[in-house]
């Protein structure tokens, strides 16, 4: 008995020295993390931001290149167009929150550990550090208390501007053309590499990606809606089976991820990602019309039932 109630108690203290959540529990920054490997790092110390992109138009993009994206760049467009350019990287080598090459092109990660609860302060950090470090310098990790400023990336890009993202097919280009590789960074590569599922950005669709997962085919869309108007509008599209993207397709359900949801599609994998271009531009198009529809009128019973179907199917990215 006294084992248990001693069990009890440091369950309490844990749970306590986290502020107050669960560290077991999934973390509400959307992440699908465990608190406790998440957020929940730092102890707590930071309110944590669970729409950290809020604001910014290029929102999607950004969440598509943190949470699932392998090998993508995209130049950012900083307020102060006079700054040296900086490009942001799903990954860095090392995993590293910036760095600046030898012949000064800056670089900043977006898949990084993270010291705080807000993203976009600590990504944040990491620009001001990539404008005036040195050629050569490289941020490992960014903490809290290097961002006493508060500056976020809201504050140091154009708001209305849309990422052009590129995606890699490997991390090549960690590297420049000319550069000497030695056997320690082409085994880094070679292992990054072979982590790879083949991913395409679908043309004409915003944070709409084609992912290859070997054994099966899946679209990813980040969406910027609400939550509840999306899934409404979904299962509009579901009454009326006009939800997939064709023969050999089928709507597979969705997860959250910073705030946003990302519906996930399952599609067929002996075709191509340009072949889904068309059918996404398509599936867009219905799916405004019932995003207009669900504002003006609501839902009936049938499309009520659907929802409730909707709403229970969330996956996990594996």
């Amino acid at each position: 008995m006294a084992k248990r109630a001693a069990l009890k108690r440091a369950a309490k203290q844990e749970t306590a020295a986290e502020g107050g959540i669960n560290p077991k529990q999934p973390c509400p920054c959307g992440s699908g993390k465990r608190y406790k490997a998440c957020h929940g790092i730092n102890g707590g110390a930071d309110a944590i931001v669970t729409r950290p992109f809020e604001g910014l138009a290029a929102e999607p993009e950004l969440i598509a290149m943190r949470e699932f994206v392998p090998s993508a760049t995209a130049k950012l467009p900083l307020k102060d167009s006079s700054a040296r350019e900086i490009t942001l990287a799903t990954v860095l080598p090392m995993a590293a929150a910036g760095l600046v090459r030898a012949d000064g092109t800056a670089f900043v990660g977006l898949q990084v550990q993270t010291r705080s609860g807000d993203i976009s302060r600590d990504i944040a950090r990491s620009i001001q550090w990539a404008l005036t470090a040195e050629p050569g310098a490289v941020l490992p990790i960014v903490g809290p208390d290097e961002n006493s400023d508060g500056v976020r990336l809201q504050d140091l890009l154009v708001a209305d501007a849309q990422l052009e993202v590129t995606v890699h097919t490997d991390f090549a280009w960690w590297m420049p053309e000319d550069a000497e590789t030695t056997d320690e960074v082409n085994v880094s590569l070679e292992r990054a590499n072979a982590a790879i599922l083949p991913t395409a950005r679908l043309a004409g669709a915003t944070a709409a990606y084609w992912v290859d997962a070997r054994d099966r085919a899946h679209l990813r869309w980040v969406r910027p809606e609400q939550e509840e108007q999306l899934l409404g509008a979904l299962a509009k599209l579901s009454v009326r089976n006009e939800i997939g993207l064709g023969e050999g397709t089928k709507y597979a359900g969705s997860f959250r991820a910073h705030g946003l949801l990302v519906p996930v599609w399952d599609l067929d994998p002996e075709l191509h990602a340009k072949e889904y271009e068309q059918p996404a531009a398509d599936l867009g198009k219905r799916l405004s019309a019932a995003l207009a529809e669900v504002a003006k009128d609501g839902l009936n019973e049938a499309e009520h039932r659907a929802l409730g179907g909707l709403r229970g199917r969330q996956i996990t990215l594996r």
